[in-house]
């Protein structure tokens, strides 16, 4: 062994090993990337001869460049390159309703925030929501008025393929729990039937003003603009300290007037009627 070759550092092998490595590795990577360019150029030449444009440049490549290229051209006749998946597509929105009759509104076809207005029998007739429409309903009790307003309210979503939520509640502190859960989840409508929910929603429903709120069988005295009720003589309680005699009569409270509530006050909202009181005389 020459005294050269017995001086070199015993680690020299490994690292010369290292280098050739590497070098292989960068080879590599510049030869995926070139590869990468050449695939895209190719998808891309092969949209343009599939459309007619490139045709004279396929001329001037080689043999193998334009078997490539007539190979990506037949897999995508349509001339376009491969896309990314879309997105799903969102679902249409519903139909508009049908207009209220002309005896909805009367003389007021723009009514004041918080007036009162007396709709004509039958003028909310077939306007409805689109299928899927999502309404919750907010009781208070088990009261026999609550029960047939609730009951209206299930018919009423059985009959239009609504999407209905009932949240049933004892006590106002159960009442502002379920009406903020159900304010959380963003329905189109939450409704609220009886006189039970009055004094809460009366406090709550003005912290959500970008939802809808519908009152039925009584009446918030100071509504904002995303509350609605619906109101009929025996069944106009306005809440406590505001009561007034005839407020409450439970008799008044029947399976018609709750199918006229709902049908009534929910045409309302749909038409952007809202912040009213819907007096059915």
């Amino acid at each position: 062994m020459s005294a050269d070759r017995a001086s070199a550092p015993s680690g020299a092998p490994a690292a010369a090993g290292r280098r050739r490595a590497a070098t292989r590795r960068a080879d590599a990577k510049v030869r995926v990337s070139r590869a990468g360019r050449r695939s895209a150029a190719t998808v891309a030449l092969a949209a343009a001869v599939a459309s007619g444009l490139a045709t004279g440049l396929v001329s001037g490549c080689s043999p193998h460049a334009a078997a490539d290229v007539a190979r990506v051209a037949a897999s995508h006749p349509s001339g376009a390159a491969p896309a990314p998946s879309a997105a799903p597509d969102r679902p249409a929105p519903g139909p508009s309703p049908r207009p209220l009759g002309a005896g909805f509104l009367g003389d007021t076809p723009t009514p004041a925030p918080e007036s009162t207005v007396s709709p004509e029998p039958g003028s909310w007739d077939g306007v409805v929501p689109a299928a899927g429409y999502r309404m919750v309903l907010v009781t208070e009790g088990d009261d026999p008025a609550t029960t047939t307003l609730a009951a209206a309210v299930t018919r009423y979503a059985a009959a239009h393929e609504v999407a209905l939520t009932t949240l049933t509640a004892h006590g106002d502190d159960e009442v502002a729990a379920r009406l903020e859960h159900a304010a959380a989840d963003a329905p189109d409508l939450i409704v609220g039937a009886g006189d039970g929910v009055v004094d809460v929603f009366a406090l709550l429903t003005a912290q959500h003003l970008d939802q809808q709120f519908l009152v039925l069988g009584a009446q918030l005295g100071e509504p904002t603009d995303n509350v609605t009720a619906v109101v009929w003589p025996g069944a106009t309680f306005r809440g406590t300290g505001l009561a007034t005699d005839g407020d409450r009569d439970p008799a008044t409270v029947t399976a018609a007037r709750g199918a006229e509530a709902i049908g009534a006050g929910v045409a309302s909202v749909l038409h952007g009627v809202t912040g009213i009181v819907l007096d059915l005389r």
